[in-house]
């Protein structure tokens, strides 16, 4: 039997010598980037960022903390102060439709300038035309007008007076009218003495009467033409002199926008409503009259102002809009409403614009899971990005939910790219389930959860804490305490040869540990202090892991540390509590008896297994299979259980100890209780390498150091993790000093030699196992199974007499 023989201290911990540095301090260190170890995501920022073709979008995936967004952040900004700043967006009304309000785009800075002219025209014809229409010119043609209306009137009755006179009858005007009488000597008959005239003298008058009351008739039929006349002409009067009182006003807006047609041809069409509507301005606004004169019900004020929805006078470059909240109004933009009179009106000022107006010429950064949380948010976006325009439309509006009349603004070009950031899981759920993702973000930046530790990348670290220590106004580190933070990050990678890029926690113990220096009234923040931070942490959140411990040191959780027994192994666990993980023993035991070769799973069996659990159970009974029954029969029945385990069991990292749990079952061998076990086995039994074994370790260290070290204690960790290890100090230490073991196992054999202290067996030359080997105790006992299977099943007959 070859012993195998435990690790050294210096194996357990990968040091990180701070005398690599040359710097005393970080005072002494310029600022390093804030990214360090995403070469390939930033290359694929910069690419999908270059690419200018239709669907070249990007989502960036990875774990939170990484540097996902700084990352994205810092390329965008500089990127986006090298870009021309994008067009203003403004509304304004259409005189044509006005539900349909016009987009004008016009060049950075025009937008505003446009509002503030239109708002100063609007206040000049206010006092313009106003002004015109009560000049002594403008009344002395009117007064022409309607004396000129007033004299086809009087001449027609006039005349037609004269010839009712030469006929001797009086035209007269009386509060129903004009009316007709007969004249004698110049005076009016009276109704009696018409009585007293002849019938010939009564009929002669009376066919006279009518036919100057048919005179009179067509008389009262001209007056309207006449009338409408006297209008038509008061009307071009008016519009010629509204127009040749604003023309001056309009040429001087024209001429601060002549190379813009768009806006030209706005400005005409405002010149003309207001021609139209000139009384509007002469008369008071709030008069009824007022809104009978307007074509449109939009108050005159209203209809001429510019709703700016792109305003971009202030920026230096191209956008870069971090929406926090996309709900759908949010991105898209939408249309607000105001209460009146208990009716809900809106019009085009109160158009409202939406992260796609802000970020339009230049770049969007949404957080993918909080977009996909807002209910039509993802479909609004899509929309835009296969269309490139932007159309504000309600959610009513847009999935047919309502039927009222409501504006619809003229959509708006998009031109721009869209950042998702979000973590993996997403990423390819949404390649997955959602047909379009993969065709309007063509381009994924994946961000590392680690690199190389490397004294390059040692040094870069060191750069980055400068960094921050400069960004944040933190007092400066010590070599000492960089290299204990280097460490550290290789023991938040789970690795000794690599660093983790989880920059969120690295700088979180940054800044606890300048609080610590403060504490202390130290002016430079020293490895006592990173200590000091770093214990603090594991304090505020091991609450779970010392009530754990406590009911195994009470017996309320069977954990033995010390003896032997068959059949029972210590098996190691990782339990994750929030952001905190921990690694404690869980007892696994193994009963066997004659059977049909099967292995039992009772957390399968009660569904408290997951599928891991279960495919390493099902591994196992493989290997038990190649082994042991490869030519013979395999009359084994064995049930395997977590003892005391009331939540779910997942993972094969306990596969190693249940195999090693039924062989000693088999073998009837017992197995050190002072030794735990981690790792997974293949159906070759070879161990395999596992997660969490700095954790798993230290559990069960924990648990041995509180009841005593005895010098037998340790684990058996898979040899392929030796390269994980970053133990806590005070493992290394009682390593050391020989009072804890950790042992690098390669094969089951290894371990199962280890945990019983009897050789595993090898098979000689004819095909057995040494009789005084766990291999040969297991095929004495399985064939002495095999023969009672056979005599229970061929009982001896009885001879009769």
């Amino acid at each position: 039997m070859n012993k195998l023989q435990p690790l050294a201290a210096k194996q357990l911990c990968r040091r990180c010598d701070p005398n690599q540095f040359e710097f005393d301090t970080t005072a002494e260190l310029q600022d390093g980037q804030e990214i360090i170890g995403q070469d390939r995501a930033l290359a694929a920022i910069q690419f999908g960022m270059d690419m200018s073709h239709d669907g070249y979008n990007l989502y960036v995936l990875g774990p939170h903390g990484t540097g996902k967004y700084t990352a994205v952040h810092q390329y965008l900004e500089q990127r986006a102060i090298q870009e021309p700043v994008p067009d203003d967006y403004c509304y304004v009304f259409n005189f044509d439709q006005p539900h349909k309000p016009h987009a004008l785009r016009l060049p950075s800075g025009y937008a505003g300038q446009l509002r503030t002219a239109m708002q100063k025209l609007v206040e000049e014809l206010f006092t313009v035309l106003p002004a015109a229409f009560t000049s002594d010119e403008y009344l002395a043609q009117r007064k022409v007008l309607e004396q000129e209306y007033k004299s086809h009137q009087t001449q027609a009755l006039e005349d037609l007076r004269e010839q009712a006179k030469k006929l001797n009858i009086a035209l007269m005007q009386t509060p129903n009218g004009f009316a007709f009488a007969p004249l004698k000597d110049g005076q009016v008959v009276s109704p009696d003495e018409f009585l007293q005239f002849s019938s010939a003298e009564q009929q002669e008058i009376e066919t006279q009467v009518l036919a100057l009351q048919d005179s009179l008739q067509t008389i009262m039929q001209q007056i309207p033409h006449w009338q409408r006349e006297a209008q038509q002409k008061l009307k071009q009067l008016n519009i010629k002199v509204a127009d040749f009182s604003i023309g001056p006003l309009f040429t001087e807006v024209r001429q601060a926008y002549s190379a813009l047609p768009a806006v030209l041809a706005y400005l005409d069409a405002v010149r003309k409503d207001v021609v139209e509507n000139v009384t509007a301005f002469i008369e008071d606004e709030d008069e009824e009259g007022v809104g009978m004169a307007l074509s449109q019900p939009v108050k005159i004020r209203t209809r001429y102002q510019v709703n700016v929805i792109i305003d971009n006078h202030d920026l230096q470059g191209a956008p870069v809009v971090d929406e926090d909240q996309p709900r759908y109004p949010n991105l898209v933009g939408r249309v607000e409403h105001v209460s009146q009179m208990g009716a809900l009106l809106t019009d085009f000022t109160l158009i409202k614009p939406g992260a796609l107006h802000r970020a339009n010429g230049g770049y969007l950064v949404l957080d993918a899971r909080k977009l996909l949380n807002q209910p039509y948010a993802w479909d609004g976006l899509k929309h835009a990005l296969r269309k490139r325009e932007i159309c504000i439309e309600s959610l009513g509006q847009a999935y047919s939910l309502i039927s009222t009349v409501s504006l619809e603004p003229e959509p708006i070009p998009l031109d721009m790219k869209v950042i998702l950031l979000g973590e993996r899981v997403l990423y390819h759920l949404l390649c997955q389930y959602e047909p379009d993702f993969s065709e309007l973000f063509k381009v994924s930046a994946d961000f590392e959860d680690d690199m190389p530790r490397t004294p390059e990348n040692n040094l870069a670290y060191a750069l980055l804490i400068a960094a921050l220590v400069h960004k944040e106004g933190l007092r400066h580190f010590e070599r000492t305490a960089v290299a204990r933070i280097i460490e550290h990050s290789s023991r938040q990678a789970g690795d000794a040869e690599k660093l983790s890029v989880h920059m969120q926690t690295m700088s979180d113990l940054m800044r606890e540990a300048n609080y610590w220096a403060g504490e202390s009234g130290h002016e430079l923040i020293g490895v006592a202090d990173v200590e000091k931070a770093l214990a603090a942490q594991k304090y505020r959140s091991n609450r779970v892991n010392d009530r754990l411990q406590e009911n195994m040191l009470r017996d309320t959780l069977l954990i033995d540390t010390s003896g032997a027994v068959v059949g029972q192994v210590n098996g190691l666990a990782v339990y994750a509590t929030g952001q905190t993980t921990f690694g404690k023993p869980s007892r696994i035991t193994a009963r066997v008896r004659m059977g049909k070769g099967e292995v039992i799973d009772i957390e399968r069996q009660v569904e408290m297994g997951g599928p891991l659990h279960s495919k390493g159970v099902m591994i196992l009974a493989g290997f038990l299979g190649a082994r042991f029954a490869a030519e013979r029969p395999f009359p084994l029945s064995a049930t395997l259980v977590f003892e005391q385990s009331y939540g779910g069991v997942d993972g094969d990292s306990a596969s190693s100890a249940e195999l090693y749990a039924l062989l000693s079952a088999l073998a009837e061998v017992a197995l050190k209780q002072s030794l735990a076990v981690t790792g997974s086995v293949n159906q070759l039994g070879q161990i395999q390498a596992i997660g969490g074994v700095n954790e798993k370790i230290e559990g069960f260290f924990e648990l041995c150091q509180a009841r005593g070290l005895t010098g037998e204690q340790g684990v058996l960790i898979p040899q392929a993790n030796v390269k994980h290890l970053m133990l806590h100090q005070d493992v290394v230490t009682a390593v050391a000093a020989g009072k804890f073991h950790i042992y690098p196992v390669t094969t089951v054999d290894d371990g199962i030699e280890l945990l019983t202290g009897m050789p595993a067996g090898e098979l000689d030359a004819d095909g057995n196992f040494a009789v005084e080997s766990v291999n040969g105790r297991i095929v004495n006992r399985l064939t002495k199974w095999a023969k009672k299977q056979r005599d229970f099943a061929n009982p001896p007959r009885l001879k009769s007499e």
